[in-house]
């Protein structure tokens, strides 16, 4: 019998820019597919025009408004999707993100489960500033005591949960596909040849590390050319200060999205990704997707990821991180290695049908215990680990 879920804090979808909003679009589309009801909330600047009838992929879509400011952007969202949702007779109302989980009990009191689902610990942002972090940290609390089930996206995020509050959380990774590569029809508009440009993809936020990135590469001996697929979150300085060093060599793109990304990812020597924090990133899983030798910052959420298939360099060390790039440019029969190791990763740990396992097996059971006249319960004391 399917379930009526309602999902709440992504931005929306269709999905254009934004890992949560990917995570959200890719597992909704599966429920809807396995005999569930999904409506995903979404806000009237991410998602500017519903598609006729409302529905996209049989999921349907609900436009709230909120308050478009650094600050308040999400917290008003979520409020008004959350009110709105109490009175949709939803079995299971899933959060997504920290900030939102502040909002999951309410569901609760009117009869419905809530999932929340925690993609990475926000607060350690460098976009926010000192009293927004401070608010976001104070939001994990609620994450793991007010639904009645944690969902976290990496194996690192699960040992924090427990460390620092006792509780366990449901491991449920992210995942992506494997895609058909794309030809090299359209790079010319972007001044790029296939082979000859180092890649990134992401948002352009402080924590993902694209000054580090700029700085090494200007400082490396090659030809190629640096392009930068992004564009800014509530980060007009930052985005601003990285413009300055926009030239032939370096290449700032904008956001990038469907068959246009797919031929940048498909046509690039090596893919960088120097964050310094991530929950799982959905760019680290797409660049292996597409069998494209990676070199990453080897903060630990990154390591859980591709350790044994990806080259790494110490995060922030601009030094080191030019250092392996070079030598990647030096050295196409290494690259060539990485690129053999990297979508068969992707094939036994990462794929979406997983995730939809896993997310499926949650709400049964969640389902299962309120039938049953049990509390489900936000989450277990630390003992045993969930797992999907």
């Amino acid at each position: 019998m399917g379930v009526k879920i309602a999902m709440v804090g992504q931005k929306g979808i269709p999905a254009t820019y934004g890992g949560v909003e990917r995570h959200v679009e890719e597992l909704s589309k599966r429920l809807v597919a396995r005999g569930h009801q999904v409506t995903v909330y979404c806000r009237f600047h991410y998602t500017p025009q519903l598609p006729e009838g409302g529905r996209y992929h049989g999921i349907r879509l609900l436009r709230v408004p909120s308050w478009n400011t650094k600050h308040f952007d999400t917290a008003t969202h979520v409020f008004l999707a959350t009110v709105d949702a109490l009175f949709r007779s939803c079995d299971i109302v899933h959060f997504h993100a920290l900030g939102p989980s502040l909002f999951s009990l309410l569901p609760r009191w009117r009869g419905a489960s809530t999932v929340v689902t925690v993609h990475g610990l926000d607060w350690q942002r460098e976009k926010w500033g000192r009293l927004a972090s401070w608010v976001l940290q104070r939001c994990e609390y609620p994450a793991v005591h007010f639904p009645d089930r944690t969902i976290v996206v990496s194996r690192t995020l699960q040992k924090h949960f427990i460390e620092n509050y006792r509780r366990d959380t449901i491991y449920i990774p992210n995942g992506t596909h494997i895609p058909t590569p794309r030809a090299p029809t359209r790079l010319g508009r972007f001044q790029l040849e296939p082979g000859k440009y180092v890649l990134f993809v992401g948002r352009l936020t402080p924590e993902k590390g694209v000054h580090y990135l700029i700085e090494a590469f200007q400082n490396v001996e090659t030809d190629m050319k640096l392009a930068i697929v992004g564009g800014m979150s509530f980060t007009e300085g930052y985005v601003s200060e990285l413009k300055k060093y926009e030239s032939e060599r370096v290449r700032l793109l904008g956001y990038c999205y469907g068959e246009i990304l797919e031929e940048l990812w498909s046509n690039a020597y090596v893919v960088v990704l120097p964050s310094t924090m991530e929950g799982l990133s959905i760019a680290l899983l797409e660049a292996l997707s597409h069998g494209r030798c990676v070199l990453m910052s080897d903060i630990p959420e990154n390591l859980e990821v591709a350790s044994e298939c990806a080259l790494t360099f110490r995060s922030r060390d601009i030094g080191d991180l030019r250092e392996k790039l070079q030598g990647l440019l030096r050295d196409p029969e290494q690259v060539r290695r990485y690129e053999a190791l990297a979508r068969e990763r992707i094939r036994e740990h990462y794929n979406w049908d997983r995730v939809v396992d896993g997310t499926e097996a949650a709400y049964r059971d969640l389902r299962a215990a309120r039938r049953g006249g049990a509390r489900p319960g936000a989450a277990t004391a630390a003992g045993s680990h969930g797992g999907a």
